[in-house]
């Protein structure tokens, strides 16, 4: 006969494992149901200038950058990571329902960049959720979960989103916000708060487990800072957003400049497209980052993106452009969960997982964001061809630096981090 205590184990571990996937799957959702749609919604139906959406756009982007690092430094000291979930999300709801009531420019300014900031929360929260919950051995399959339940939210928010807006009209989907942040809210706070190790979530495994030894060590920054593979790793990233976050856009223009009454259908079937191939993508990427090591899986994520980049030159064909948009899907889908899952290998036992995972995404951000504008510039002044043959230099400049300096990091023990010591009596 099992035992009640097993009995108990086993029960808390189910309800643990569906809460997670039900975390994931609705934090996609809450978060497709703003930000592609909000741009549209201020020019086509609010009559907002290009000017005044920019400006909304830069400021809450640039906040949300710079709050990053701060909220994964938040995460780590925090031991109430549910409840903090769940007040990002009450935040989210508001702000939603704001957008939907007064869409004029200061509220949807404030609102903008609340949920920008509030919005850093939810991935190192979910990352360190996962790492609290799982051991060691188990956390490359869980994090290709994860982002197999992300990919499947956004496929589902973006086909919510098209019909409730084709019955209702567009300011209806900003709802869709406050409902999905309620089913979330509960989810995150069915997790058992037994079933998460909160030293092990901030990457202590098995050092300093007393609560003063796990404050953060003065330093910590520069100790970050001081980390060479995490370095090379952040300088990658950055490489591989500023390469990659422009190339949708540029397709969409393409696109919409030569069929303009199929545009928005044409850039949903790129973006359903991509999300599908990303979600099988993500349980490979956990499956062969333990098989193989996280350096090849990820070398393949980063060769695919100069491929994709140069694929675009060979046709203006709609049905070739988005069968190329694919690959995003093979790149997207592998990074995504690669990048938690370095962090975690790169910062054990060192207490400062959320951290450096924070500023990692910083890295990430910042190439995404001043990719855009470099992009455009080319395109204005010298073409479309040209700004796909730069983007693909940036990306095969990542893979070269990847493949050269940045070491595997699987199956290494010991903290990689040199982190102040903190007194313990």
């Amino acid at each position: 006969m099992i035992s009640t205590p097993f009995r108990g184990s086993v029960a808390r571990l189910c309800k643990s494992l569906n809460a997670l996937d039900a975390l994931n799957f609705l934090l996609a959702d809450v978060r497709g149901a703003l930000g592609p749609f909000l741009n549209v919604y201020l020019v086509t139906q609010q009559g907002w200038s290009q000017a005044a959406v920019g400006m909304v756009t830069m400021v809450s982007g640039l906040l949300g950058l710079a709050a990053q690092g701060p909220a994964g430094a938040l995460i780590d000291v925090v031991r109430a990571k549910r409840e903090l979930v769940a007040a990002a999300l009450a935040v989210l709801a508001i702000g939603s329902v704001v957008i939907f009531a007064v869409p004029t420019f200061w509220p949807v300014l404030l609102a903008n960049t609340v949920l920008a900031v509030v919005g850093d929360i939810f991935g190192p929260a979910v990352a360190a959720l996962t790492l609290g919950m799982y051991a060691r051995s188990q956390l490359a399959g869980r994090m290709g979960r994860n982002g197999a339940f992300d990919h499947a939210g956004n496929v589902f928010i973006a086909l919510a989103a098209g019909v409730l807006g084709h019955l209702f009209g567009q300011r209806s989907v900003f709802l869709l916000g406050p409902f999905f942040a309620v089913l979330a809210i509960i989810a995150v706070l069915s997790i058992p708060a037994a079933a998460i190790d909160h030293h092990r979530a901030r990457g202590q495994d098995g050092q300093g487990r007393d609560e003063k030894a796990a404050r953060p060590a003065q330093g910590t920054v520069r100790a970050l800072l001081r980390c060479r593979p995490l370095m090379i790793f952040a300088g990658c990233g950055l490489l591989f957003h500023f390469a990659n976050a422009p190339l949708l856009p540029l397709v969409g223009q393409k696109l919409a400049n030569a069929n303009p009454e199929w545009a928005t259908a044409m850039m949903s079937s790129c973006i359903i497209a991509a999300q599908l191939v990303m979600l099988p993508m993500a349980l490979l990427a956990g499956h062969y980052a333990e098989k193989w090591g996280r350096k090849p899986v990820l070398l393949i994520a980063f060769a695919v993106l100069p491929l994709r980049a140069c694929l675009y030159l060979a046709s203006d064909n709609p049905a070739w452009l988005i069968g190329v948009q694919l690959l995003d899907g093979v790149g997207a889908g592998l990074v995504g969960v690669l990048t938690p899952l370095i962090v975690a290998d790169l910062t054990r036992e060192s207490g400062h997982y959320n951290l450096a995972l924070g500023l990692i995404m910083s890295a990430q951000g910042i190439g995404g964001a001043i990719s855009g504008l470099a992009a455009g510039a080319v395109v204005d002044r010298f073409g479309y061809s040209w700004a796909f043959l730069g983007l693909g230099a940036a990306a095969g400049l990542a893979v070269m630096a990847l493949a050269a300096l940045f070491p595997e990091t699987a199956g290494r023990t010991g903290p990689r981090l040199a982190v102040a010591p903190t007194r313990t009596g």
